[in-house]
């Protein structure tokens, strides 16, 4: 059998080789580390935005001479340009893929108004001359159009443009607003969009009977043989200063050239200093320090377009201070309305406060009326009811002392009981005299429960019976009467009232008489009491149910007032009868309960 030595094995030899790869690997990094130093650093590429009015080609030879310069200047960078249109321009700002960019006035605006751009130059015009004057419109005819002079003369043409956000067409639109002329109203306008070229196509070929292009571009079509001399003009000229063009608007600053948010500042320092440091041969562009674009800035002001439009931050704020005295007004109005509806509604709150305390208090001052008429119909039917208690007590006392007889001669002992039994007959009867006097005069909070209108007839008539002696008393109740929703109490005094009122009218007639009678309809229970006394005097029918208004030497005017009012309380109705002869109804209608409510 074949066997094989082990393999043997060194610890300190496997910790040597482990210390020469750490060491092979830190020589390769130094080594890679100084080739890298060493290395050319890879140029950072800087965009710059150019618009492009006359096309790409066009821009590209303007601009190839300044970019020249540029990257002359600026070794370790790699310039690029960007052209295009505004539009094009504005959304790569704000997707953060321009640097730089090199665009007319009013665009610029928006830009520094929308994306925090900043003029880091302003170019100077192609010959040299003023870079705050070197920027304007001219508005184009055919040479034989002569009808056209002046720029009220195209009210009706048609007129061509690149774009109603151009700003050439911005800086004529304002001289038409100027001489009484809406273009968007007043005329027909035709946008042919970029290259600018468009416009003189379409002004030649008669789609247009009029133009709008940039300061001095005719004059460079007739240079580059692209227009003859003859062919068009330019109308409504004004002076163009140290340019040398025909324009037909006022003159704004050069195109700056514009330095975008995120660029870093250093590098921005570096290319406005290779900027105002070029040395242009004739013809080509140069550059100077930014200029003030404060006339642009009035420009779209005044029109209400870009950062200035209706609906952007700077409108409203434009909007707001040319209407401000309006504002003033609206504001002190709005502040008077505002105070006059506090005010309003801090006196109706506080009145609404008088009220329920007022209501309280009259509440609580027609409890106290309520229990001052209960106690002075008590104190009229006192002795009345005095007499009634005495009765009963008699009678006990005389039973009393025939058992004390019976007691002591020790005989007749069913004598005594039956003595005892009507004792216990005369105290009940003396005590539901009491009881209901108590209930009577109690002074109880209002609380109107479903109640049988015939018991409360009942009750009252059981109270006023010992007061009514020697006066024929007759009542008709009947006994499946509708239940109404009332107080028992309140409804009782009235009964007393009526009552005690009826007693006093037949008081000394032999043949006095008092009918009540309970009736029912459809809706509601009708209690009534009749007198045959000599009736209501003369004059005073009409102030019987007034307070304090009374017709006894001795009467406090409040019975029939509260009675009235207690009766309203629960939905009904209080009134006087007095039609037929020899006899006066005081008549009051409570509802009836509802089948619902009932259950």
């Amino acid at each position: 059998m074949d066997k094989r030595r082990p393999l043997v094995q060194f610890p300190h030899m496997n910790r040597f080789g482990h210390a020469l790869r750490r060491l092979s690997i830190t020589l390769c990094l130094v080594v890679a580390g100084v080739a890298a130093a060493h290395a050319e650093p890879e140029p950072r590429t800087v965009r710059i935005g150019v618009l492009a009015y006359r096309g790409a080609e066009e821009a590209e030879s303007t601009w190839e001479a300044t970019f020249a310069q540029l990257q002359k200047a600026l070794p370790d960078h790699r310039l690029e340009m960007v052209t295009g249109s505004t539009a094009f321009l504005t959304a790569a700002v704000a997707g953060d893929r321009l640097d730089f960019l090199v665009t007319n006035p009013g665009h610029y605006l928006e830009l520094a108004i929308d994306y925090s751009a900043t003029a880091l130059a302003t170019e100077m015009d192609l010959e040299g001359t003023s870079s705050s004057e070197s920027v304007a419109a001219a508005v184009v005819v055919r040479a034989g159009f002569g009808d056209v002079q002046q720029l009220t003369d195209l009210r009706g043409h048609r007129i061509a443009a690149v774009a109603s956000e151009a700003f050439g067409f911005r800086a004529a639109w304002a001289e038409f607003l100027d001489r009484g002329v809406d273009p968007f109203k007043d005329t027909r306008l035709l946008f042919v969009g970029y290259p600018v070229e468009g416009i003189i196509e379409a002004v030649r070929s008669g789609r247009a009977d009029a133009g709008i292009v940039r300061s001095c571009l005719l004059e460079k079509l007739i240079a580059e043989g692209a227009a003859k001399p003859d062919e068009f003009r330019v109308i409504a000229r004004k002076p163009s200063g140290t340019l040398r063009c025909q324009v037909s608007t006022r003159l704004y600053p050069g195109w700056p050239f514009v330095k975008v948010a995120r660029t870093p500042a250093p590098l921005a320092a570096r290319m406005k200093q290779a900027l105002l440091a070029m040395q242009p041969e004739t013809g080509e562009i140069a550059w100077t320090e930014p200029e003030d674009y404060q006339r642009v800035q009035d420009l779209y002001r005044t029109l209400k377009v870009g950062p200035y439009g209706r609906f952007t931050r700077l409108g409203i704020i434009d909007f707001a201070w040319e209407n401000r005295w309006w504002g003033i007004v609206a504001a002190m109005a709005l502040l008077w309305w505002s105070i006059h509806v506090a005010r309003v509604s801090h006196l109706l709150r506080r009145r609404t406060a008088e009220l329920q305390r007022a209501h309280e208090k009259a509440r609580l001052e027609s409890e106290r009326m309520e229990h001052t008429v209960r106690l002075s119909l008590m104190g009229e039917m006192a002795s009345s009811l005095a007499h009634e208690i005495n009765q009963p007590l008699a009678a006990i006392l005389t039973y009393a002392r025939g058992c004390e007889r019976r007691m002591e001669s020790g005989t007749d002992p069913d004598g005594v009981r039956d003595a005892v039994r009507r004792i216990a007959v005369q105290a009940e009867r003396a005590g539901a005299i009491v009881r209901r006097m108590r209930d009577f005069v109690r002074k109880n909070p209002s609380r109107q429960v479903p109640v049988d209108p015939g018991e409360i007839v009942t009750d009252a008539l059981a109270l006023f019976e010992p007061t009514a002696r020697g006066v024929n008393v007759e009542a008709e109740v009947p006994t499946d009467l509708p239940m109404v929703r009332a107080d028992r109490l309140q409804i009782e005094e009235v009964m007393l009232n009526l009552l005690q009122n009826a007693l006093e009218a037949v008081s000394g007639r032999p043949d006095g008489r008092i009918v009540v009678r309970v009736d029912t309809d459809a809706h509601a229970v009708a209690v009534s009491v009749t007198d045959n006394g000599p009736g209501i005097a003369p004059g005073a029918e009409e102030h019987l149910f007034e307070a304090f208004f009374t017709t006894k030497p001795e009467g406090l005017g409040l019975g029939l007032s509260l009675g009235r009012t207690i009766v309203e309380a629960h939905g009904g109705r209080l009134d006087v009868d007095t039609a037929t002869p020899g006899e006066t109804t005081f008549r009051f209608r409570l509802p009836q309960l509802e089948e619902e409510t009932r259950v």
